[in-house]
């Protein structure tokens, strides 16, 4: 057999080798799924990508984005969204729907008047507008689809709003623990500074600059999340700020693993804890008192340990600040518990091990890649 009858014969079995493959994926791809099944991944794929236009709430932009989507989904040639002020977007020849709009925003109930089918909207029991739609050939079915998506729909808006509360929450926690931060720590730094304005004003102009630096970084009003980063030196000034009170009786220990600081993390969710630490841990210790912080890797979280070797306190004083019923006046606990939970779930709250004479230790987890929102 000669070079070139060779050639032909290997290229002739790549041919049929290839075109058994494609036969072979194709055949694959008919096997992936019935026509029901490819139906309904058609549908669950089209409302997800209405999802994030009304995970911003019910406005005339998200619903214009949502509208070709839920036209999708229906099938019909014309589709709305109503809200109680009006048309808030609108696809297709509008009918005269006004009648049948005001009985549905009025009933809460799926109604319809000829070709035309309005679903009602609602958001925590109330109905806050509808979906149309409209058609030449009008059927039970259509009205049944029409009813189950604006309850999906509702779902969304449910959360958008669950979304809009807990950011609101986080905000008013985040201005009441500046307040209960503020008066306490502004008089002791502004106190220390004065102290050193006739014996040694270069210290004190250094220490003034520090407070004004922590200051601006405490009452930012930009962002409700930071680096950890960030935090640490915030804290940084805080206890230079605290020593020049505390002088040699305070000693502080850091361990900070690197590839912890860029962890993104809620304002202010360390500090408060490291402000108690000196604050109800120290003050009332004699000699010489140290706060020991750490920050390490565990796993897939960031843990956060902030420990001293101060007075300690009762864990039923402890339980109770958690809880928000602390006379002590602790700083900001329960606040940062609570904005911690509210952000990564239940399971990522503070652990407080206490008791008196012992000192307190308090930890912390932070999933170091999840994005907080």
């Amino acid at each position: 057999m000669t070079q070139l009858a060779v050639a032909l014969a290997v290229l002739a079995v790549l041919v049929a080798a290839s075109l058994g493959a494609r036969w072979w994926l194709l055949s694959r791809r008919r096997s992936l799924g019935s026509p029901a099944d490819r139906a309904t991944y058609a549908t669950l794929h089209t409302a997800s990508q209405m999802a994030p236009a009304l995970r911003r709430g019910l406005d005339a932009t998200a619903a214009a984005e949502a509208l070709p989507h839920l036209r999708a989904l229906l099938g019909t040639p014309t589709v709305g969204v109503v809200d109680l002020h009006g048309v808030l977007a609108w696809s297709g020849p509008e009918p005269a729907v006004g009648d049948l709009v005001e009985h549905v925003l009025a009933s809460g109930t799926t109604q319809s008047v000829g070709g035309a089918i309005a679903a009602p909207l609602t958001l925590e029991d109330l109905v806050v507008g509808c979906v149309v739609t409209a058609t030449d050939e009008p059927s039970a079915g259509l009205a049944r689809a029409t009813t189950e998506v604006a309850r999906w729909m509702s779902g969304q808006l449910e959360l958008a709003e669950l979304a809009t509360s807990r950011t609101a929450l986080m905000e008013a926690e985040l201005r009441a623990l500046r307040a209960q931060i503020s008066p306490h720590f502004v008089y002791n730094s502004l106190a220390a500074i004065a102290s050193f304005v006739r014996t040694d004003p270069e210290r004190a102009r250094e220490l003034l600059l520090e407070f004004a630096d922590f200051t601006r970084y405490s009452f930012r009003q930009h962002g409700e999340f930071t680096t950890l980063a960030e935090e640490l030196r915030s804290i940084e000034r805080y206890l230079v700020l605290e020593k020049a009170r505390f002088g040699d009786r305070l000693r502080v220990v850091t361990r900070i693993a690197p590839e912890v600081l860029n962890v993104r993390l809620p304002f202010l969710s360390v500090q408060p804890l490291v402000e108690n630490a000196v604050r109800h841990g120290l003050e009332g210790k004699e000699g010489v008192g140290t706060v020991t912080l750490i920050a390490l890797e565990s796993g897939v979280d960031c843990v956060i340990t902030i420990e001293d070797d101060g007075i300690g306190s009762e864990p039923a004083d402890v339980r109770a600040a958690l809880a928000g019923r602390s006379a002590s006046g602790s700083v900001g606990l329960a606040n940062v518990d609570e904005r911690l939970r509210t952000v990564y779930g239940n399971d990522h709250g503070i652990v407080v091990e206490t008791a008196p004479g012992e000192g307190t230790l308090v930890r912390l987890r932070v999933p170091k890649f999840q994005e907080p929102t």
